[in-house]
C-alpha cells in the first residue's frame, strides 16, 4: 500500500490563530482546524515523516502514528522543525538511530538549534536518537527513491519531495523549470496555498492553481492554509481535480 496522510495542513500560527475572533478561527467545522503543516508517507511498511512540526506529538496521537522510519525536512524554519524532540518516543520502536535528511542550511540549523541532541554530555536526559544527512540529488530509503525538489521560497530555495508518483512542496513562491520536469506524471500533488492575498514568500489560492494546471497531477491537494480560508467555500470553488487538504486526510497513490 502505498499512502500519503496530511498531519497538519495549516500556516506557521496554526487555525485557530491565537486570540482571534475571525469566523474561521471560531468555527465549529473540524476540516477549518488546522495544525502546522506536515506529511507522512506510508510505503510497503515504511513510514517516512516529513518535517517535524510544531504539533508533532499531537499529529502523532490523531493518526496513530508510533513509528517513524526516517524524515525529510523541507526547509529550516521553526514550524517545520521545532518539533523535534518528539521523535524521541519513535526510538522506541526503531533499533539505531531515525536518519533524517534536508538540504545544507536547513541542517546546519538543526545542529545549530538542537545541539543537545547530539552531543554527549553528563547528566543528558532522555532525548531523541538522530543522524544527519545532507542531500542535494535522489537517494534511497531502505531501496526507496526519494527525490528533493527545489523551489523557491521568498529569496530561499527550499525542499519539496517526490516519492513514487506522489509529491509535496509546501512553502513555495515558485517553481524553476528543472524542478517541473520532475513533477511530470504525478497521481497526486500536495502543494502550499496560504490564502488569497498576495504573500512574499508563498502562492496564493490563484497563483498555486495555476501551477497545479501546469503540472497536472491527477488529484492535486492545496495545504499551508492560513485561516483566512474557510475550508468548504473554498473547496467548493476549486477546479475539478484540485481541493483543499485537512488534517488527517488520508491519499493513495501507485
Amino acid at each position: 500500500m502505498k499512502k500519503v496522510t496530511i498531519l497538519g495542513s495549516g500556516t506557521s500560527t496554526g487555525v485557530p490563530l491565537i486570540g482571534c475572533g475571525c469566523s474561521i478561527c471560531l468555527s465549529e467545522n473540524s476540516k477549518n482546524k488546522r495544525t502546522r503543516a506536515s506529511v507522512f508517507f506510508t510505503i510497503d511498511g515504511k513510514n517516512i515523516l516529513v518535517d517535524t512540526s510544531t504539533d508533532l506529538r499531537t499529529q502523532a496521537i490523531a493518526n496513530s502514528l508510533s513509528k517513524v522510519d526516517a524524515v525529510l525536512f523541507t526547509h529550516k524554519h521553526a514550524d517545520h522543525i521545532h518539533g523535534i524532540d518528539d521523535l524521541r518516543a519513535f526510538n522506541l520502536r526503531k533499533e539505531g538511530a531515525i536518519p533524517c535528511y534536508g538540504n545544507e542550511s536547513t541542517i546546519d540549523r538543526v545542529h545549530q538549534l538542537f545541539g543537545y541532541i547530539f552531543e554527549r554530555l553528563p547528566g543528558d536526559g532522555w532525548k531523541p536518537s538522530l543522524e544527519t544527512e545532507v542531500v542535494r540529488e535522489e537517494f534511497f530509503i531502505e531501496g526507496l527513491k526519494v527525490i528533493p525538489l527545489e523551489v523557491e521560497h521568498g529569496k530561499d530555495t527550499i525542499f519539496g519531495y517526490r516519492v513514487g508518483k506522489a509529491a509535496y512542496i509546501t512553502d513555495c513562491s515558485g517553481v524553476p523549470e528543472e524542478t517541473m520536469e520532475k513533477l511530470k506524471g504525478l497521481d497526486v500533488l500536495i502543494l502550499g496555498a496560504l490564502r488569497h492575498k498576495p504573500h512574499p514568500t508563498h502562492f496564493t489560492i490563484t497563483e498555486a492553481t495555476d501551477v497545479a494546471n501546469k503540472i497536472g497531477a491527477k488529484r492535486t491537494v492545496f495545504t499551508h492554509l492560513s485561516h483566512d480560508v474557510e475550508f468548504e467555500k473554498e473547496n467548493n470553488a476549486l477546479p475539478d481535480g484540485i481541493e483543499l487538504a485537512y488534517d488527517g486526510l488520508e491519499i493513495e497513490f501507485n
